[in-house]
């Protein structure tokens, strides 16, 4: 176990400096490609509902274009809080309320209050809370990802945390929900290297979730299939 964490450590470093790299224009190039690929998801278009998350200021895919287009496409929002301290809360996510968002008005959340990393997070007073069975598609965020469908994320486990509580127990159902989708930019995907032997790039520990699609700016990935496109 403490092979792996070292593992995740030095692969974290590794991506994280490739990541500054991209100019601000790369990522916002790269972020919007990204997008496009997951709207054309039939996935995505018979979806009712979305869990995405509100990216980082700097060194992460951009949400904003994306936030706006799922609202636009009159489908359920639901956002992180963790609350202003990651080291004392788990992760909910929280419904938007749509009257806080039009054209004219902007960002939803230009009020909200930010967390430690410089995130919005909904206020206290938004209490509803997505439960089993309310998201049918979860955009979920990460440092770096393989073919398998193997997920590296910041290191908190706020979403390994999550996704137990609204999706496990599910086994025998005929759908699973949500859908676990992660996007990247180019050098958080490390897929390519070794698909023929089948191995992860990404290290893993047991609690860790597989994703099931991994979308980057040039390819959308069944994880687990010889299938890409």
């Amino acid at each position: 176990m403490e092979e792996v964490r070292r593992q995740k450590r030095e692969l974290r470093k590794e991506i994280r400096a490739s990541l500054k790299h991209l100019s601000d224009n790369e990522i916002t190039a790269q972020s919007h490609q990204v997008w496009e690929r997951l709207f054309a998801l039939p996935q995505y278009q018979k979806a009712r509902s979305v869990g995405l998350f509100m990216s980082m200021p700097v060194g992460e895919i951009q949400t904003d274009y994306a936030l706006k287009q799922v609202l636009r496409d009159k489908k359920a929002l639901f956002v992180p809080r963790v609350g202003l301290d990651f080291e004392l809360y788990d992760m909910d996510l929280v419904l938007v309320d749509t009257r806080d968002f039009s054209e004219e008005s902007g960002d939803f959340y230009s009020k909200w209050p930010r967390n430690k990393w410089g995130i919005p997070e909904p206020p206290m007073e938004c209490t509803s809370v997505a439960k089993r069975g309310d998201i049918d598609l979860l955009v979920v965020p990460g440092v770096a990802f393989d073919r398998l469908g193997s997920r590296l994320g910041q290191g908190k486990g706020y979403y390994d945390r999550f996704i137990a509580s609204i999706r496990l127990g599910q086994e025998e159902q005929h759908s699973v929900k949500p859908l676990l989708v992660a996007v990247g930019l180019t050098p958080q995907y490390l897929g390519d290297e070794r698909v023929e032997h089948c191995q992860r790039t990404v290290p893993v520990s047991h609690h860790d979730f597989e994703m099931d699609l991994i979308i980057t700016p040039t390819r959308t990935v069944v994880c687990k299939t010889p299938m890409e496109h």
